[in-house]
């Protein structure tokens, strides 16, 4: 999110972090820059918000903050932590503060020096209500946090009393509870550092931040395309081997397709639906399918009548939905193959990951037992309604509702119907204002390699109510508590455990409904070099070359 949040994949693919809808809505240009430089051109959708890390949830806008920011640790292509605008982190002995020492000779794009003030104020920025940051449940364990939470009562520009600035290279993080997760998580792009010129005007930062990573951005051509050139003052660990990344806005994943077949655009960081069967013996492109991180879902709304996540009616009607839904013909039929089905609310690549969770019998496809199921909640309350499922119609995914949409008519016998949105955009922020009275298509790109980062920010009462990627509002005491509790486990393995335990309440409550999860699927043109997809399903971009 990606970011929440990011881009499904392929056929019905897009989501993450949260979806990402692809296709092409202008000519992209040559690879080429007039003055014989190497830029990549890849394709993207529209960001839903300006480019500020902390409210930056989605892949359209996380992939382009991703490539701009640096953080206090990066990952390599398979995950793995390593410090990058951090010397050290280093806990206490219960993981309750934290001691963080900062690189030398870091500064931003407008040479203005990387401190720890930097970090500190940035991340009570993003935590701090008033500012209503997508970011901010991600701040949640630092003490403070709760002080920031009363919009109401707040200016904006008040500091998480946790942070304390040694320093212009050394700060401490007070924790309100233990949080092993803490390394790894400030490698998220919510703890990117930022400069004063941000807080001076916002807006025009968004536009056009300055920022610190390998790449800045040169411009920003709204609903057509955002260039990024090589940041020369870069010093971390992801030098780009080319001379800048150009992202085409496109709202047609065909066309972007087309034009990558044509030799317009380098790099597609998904496949359209047309194509999944065609795509690896396509000898106009150069084909990638790997096994993915990304999970893709659809969310019910928490409180939604009739599917009240806290009643029984409401947990029948969610566990029916699931059972007669045939995640083995979708993935086969409609994907062909470039998914695989879900039997949790992580993937296949996340620590911890199991396949025999208590429940997971509830996303087994069971025609008969959805009925029964079904029949149960109408003898509590009887629905006459009808459930729409909405989507961004320019990310892929129409084959996929379409398909879940004659399934649940043929298997359960339901009125239901799909509600596509015209633009990933459009539909982003009808879900974030909460506006959208049916389920939605959902899905998470991880953010950082942990059971945590899929189950906390999504559905742990902290990330609700637009204070981070909750976007269904579920709560749950019980869960919640299990979410505190891994946090303060002595080793990752009792981490997992809990967070298997907390699994299991999800897939009792369904606030979400588990699909595939995604493979990491992407065609380049024939003169790319270099190819690969990191753990997040996302093109190491910066690794990229074109041939001579």
């Amino acid at each position: 999110m990606k970011k929440q949040a990011l881009a499904l994949v392929a056929a019905a693919s897009a989501v993450v972090m949260m979806l990402s809808g692809c296709g092409a809505s202008n000519n992209a240009s040559n690879n080429a820059a007039s003055d014989g430089k190497m830029i990549i051109t890849a394709g993207d959708s529209e960001p839903q918000n300006p480019l500020v890390p902390g409210n930056t949830n989605e892949t359209a806008g996380g992939v382009v903050i991703d490539l701009v920011f640096s953080r206090l640790v990066s990952f390599d292509d398979k995950g793995n932590a390593k410090n990058e605008v951090a010397e050290s982190i280093t806990p206490n002995e219960n993981a309750t503060q934290y001691t963080i020492k900062l690189k030398s000779g870091w500064k931003f794009t407008d040479g203005t020096p990387v401190t720890s003030e930097s970090f500190t104020k940035a991340w009570s920025y993003v935590a701090n209500a008033k500012n209503a940051q997508k970011g901010s449940s991600f701040f949640s364990t630092i003490k403070g946090f709760d002080a920031l939470q009363k919009a109401d009562s707040l200016k904006g520009d008040e500091q998480l009393e946790g942070l304390k600035v040694v320093d212009d290279s050394t700060f401490t993080v007070d924790m309100n509870q233990p949080d092993a997760t803490f390394p790894i998580k400030v490698g998220y792009s919510a703890f990117s550092p930022l400069p004063e010129s941000f807080y001076k005007d916002t807006k025009a930062f968004g536009e056009k931040p300055v920022s610190n990573g390998p790449y800045k951005v040169e411009s920003w051509d709204h609903n057509k395309e955002i260039k990024l050139v090589k940041n020369d003052d870069y010093k971390g660990n992801r030098t780009p081997k080319n001379d800048g990344i150009t992202f085409k806005i496109y709202t047609e994943d065909d066309a972007q397709y087309a034009d990558v077949q044509s030799g317009n655009l380098n790099v597609m960081g998904s496949v359209p639906a047309s194509a999944t069967k065609t795509f690896e013996p396509n000898k106009k492109v150069q084909a990638y399918n790997k096994a993915g991180s990304v999970s893709q879902t659809f969310t019910i709304p928490a409180n939604l009548e009739h599917f009240d996540v806290t009643t029984e009616e409401g947990v029948l009607r969610r566990q029916a939905i699931s059972m007669a839904i045939n995640r083995e013909q979708l993935t086969d039929k409609v994907l062909n193959g470039i998914g695989t089905p879900a039997v949790d609310f992580t993937s296949p690549l996340t620590p911890g990951y199991s396949d025999s969770l208590k429940g997971v019998e509830n996303l087994k496809f069971n025609a008969a037992k959805a009925k029964e199921l079904w029949a149960k909640a109408d003898a509590i309350s009887k629905y006459d309604g009808q459930l729409t499922f909405a989507y961004n119609a320019d990310g892929g995914a129409k084959p996929i509702y379409d398909a879940i949409v004659n399934q649940l008519k043929n298997n359960l016998g339901i009125d239901v119907a799909t509600n596509p949105m015209p633009t990933f955009q459009e539909f982003r922020n009808a879900v974030s204002e909460r506006q959208i009275k049916g389920a939605f298509r959902t899905g998470w790109q991880p953010d950082y390699p942990s059971a945590e980062n899929y189950l906390f920010q999504l559905y742990d009462s902290a990330a609700a109510d637009g204070n981070g990627s909750n976007d269904g509002d579920y709560k749950n005491p019980k869960f919640d508590d299990l979410m505190t509790k891994a946090y303060a486990a002595q080793s990752t393995d009792d981490a997992n455990k809990l967070y298997q335990q907390a699994q299991e309440i999800l897939l009792n409550d369904l606030p979400a409904i588990p699909l595939y999860y995604s493979n990491a699927v992407a065609v380049t043109s024939l003169d790319v070099q270099g190819f690969e997809m990191n753990w997040q399903n996302v093109p190491i971009y910066e690794n990229l070359t074109l041939s001579k």
